[in-house]
């Protein structure tokens, strides 16, 4: 999975937004096992159990109810800060499913009342205000909202999760798994383990990253939570080269929520992994028709135009365009797809632009891998080496980023560092509809080259 996407969090919370998954950290988290009927424990780094701290994290904000039912709630009971915080976080999941963001405005004006309401002390809507931000990819706000709810009220697990988030997209990575260890020690449930199996995910620590991911699917209570752990184990499988495994995940994940576009987007790069296209295009299409998101776009497109169907690639790159002024009418900073999308299929020079005004405000490792590929199809190519080591730097394992790296050591006339990242990434030899063949033929290069 990409680290800009998938985002590795629980559904019911904020995840980490890019497309595979995302200064190596000394810092150890001791994470949580979800063995809520016999006693919880705390899993020591040296694999040994402890007692778990006892558990007075309050119930989550985001809501069970339906929006219909919040909505009734909210007219009934109009002074009421939980009601109005519950349907904003509600608002905010459908946007995040549907990619709508006049949703995310009727989110913001649903918290903004129950703040108005209750001004002090009211966690769950500033949980849900961080949660919003982030959704939103306004990382420093979200980062001022989880402040201030953890404050308010520390031992809410909810508002520890999005502190998690907003330091990790911020490159505060220390940070960020000191809130996830204060999740986990407050609610090991799939929300806490989702984010400690991110933790080890951004290390390269796949395998501790599945264990807790297969937790976090145990603990799961709702579809969604068992559909999202699904989806990011499947991913793992892909970063594994196990394409078939990740093809039964997603498979088993879709029979609890057959229209989830992340499980579709997954299956599409299972199959694509084991060569089937048709399937490839057809899981693709599904999840843009449900979520006609940038990552889903782009690797739509992407995956036409290497089967030679130019046509097709070109109406989702005209959506891709659409949006893209939008965004920059509304003056937000660009997510990672579109500036990989401007450095491949637009202006170079256009997409270091983009790319140096993300950074700024999200120093996160897919944003310095995104800089980096811009800066090589512009031309600078020690510039562009810096920025992919930084990506690079934790230890993740992703096979664009080390294409992309690849391709700069070899413009820098390096081909042993290129062959190097070349075999890495080729360990999952589908990791990409266009690059995976450009790196297949560059290491060739290499290889026949006196």
């Amino acid at each position: 999975m990409h680290p800009d996407h998938t985002t590795p969090t629980a559904p019911t919370h904020t995840p980490p937004k890019g497309r595979g998954r995302l200064r190596s950290i000394a810092f150890t988290l001791a994470l949580g096992a979800a063995m809520f009927a016999a006693g919880a424990v705390l899993l020591t780094p040296d694999g040994t159990t402890a007692p778990r701290p006892a558990d007075h994290g309050r119930a989550a904000s985001a809501p069970r109810g339906s929006i219909e039912a919040l909505q009734a709630r909210v007219t009934r009971l109009p002074k009421d800060p939980g009601g109005w915080a519950a349907l904003g976080m509600a608002y905010v999941q459908q946007a995040r499913t549907t990619a709508d963001p006049a949703t995310y405005d009727r989110a913001e004006k649903a918290l903004r009342t129950s703040l108005s309401v209750q001004s002090e002390d009211n966690t769950d809507a500033e949980t849900a205000m961080g949660a919003l931000a982030a959704a939103r990819h306004d990382f420093p706000t979200a980062l001022h909202w989880a402040r201030r709810a953890t404050a308010g009220d520390p031992y809410s697990s909810s508002a520890h999760g999005v502190l998690a988030d907003a330091c990790t997209q911020l490159g505060r990575y220390d940070e960020a798994d000191e809130a996830v260890q204060r999740m986990v020690d407050l609610r090991p449930d799939a929300a806490s383990l989702a984010r400690a199996s991110y933790a080890f995910e951004l290390k390269g620590e796949t395998a501790r990253a599945r264990a807790l991911m297969r937790r976090s699917l145990a603990a799961a209570a709702t579809p969604a939570d068992t559909a999202f752990a699904h989806n990011v184990l499947a991913s793992l499988n892909l970063q594994d080269a196990d394409p078939r495994a990740a093809l039964a995940e997603t498979r088993t994940g879709l029979t609890a929520a057959p229209d989830d576009a992340a499980l579709l987007e997954t299956r599409a790069r299972a199959h694509l992994a084991l060569g089937d296209t048709t399937q490839a295009v057809a899981d693709y299409r599904a999840a843009v028709a449900i979520a006609p998101l940038p990552h889903h776009l782009l690797g739509l497109a992407e995956l036409e135009q290497s089967l030679g169907n130019g046509a097709q690639a070109e109406e989702s790159y005209a959506v891709l365009r659409a949006q893209d002024r939008i965004r920059e009418a509304a003056g937000d900073p660009a997510d990672t797809d579109a500036i990989l999308f401007e450095a491949d299929h637009g202006n170079p020079r256009r997409a270091v632009t983009m790319a140096e005004q993300t950074l700024r405000a999200r120093p996160f490792i897919a944003v310095h891998d995104a800089y980096a590929w811009a800066l090589h199809r512009a031309g600078r190519e020690t510039e562009a080496l810096a920025q992919a080591d930084e990506a690079l730097a934790l230890g993740t394992r992703s096979a664009l980023f080390r294409y992309h790296r690849a391709a700069i050591h070899h413009a820098l006339g390096n081909p042993e560092a290129a062959r190097r990242d070349l075999t890495e990434a080729l360990r999952e030899p589908g990791f990409h509809p266009l690059h995976a063949d450009a790196a297949r033929d560059l290491l060739q290069r290499i290889d026949t080259t006196p």
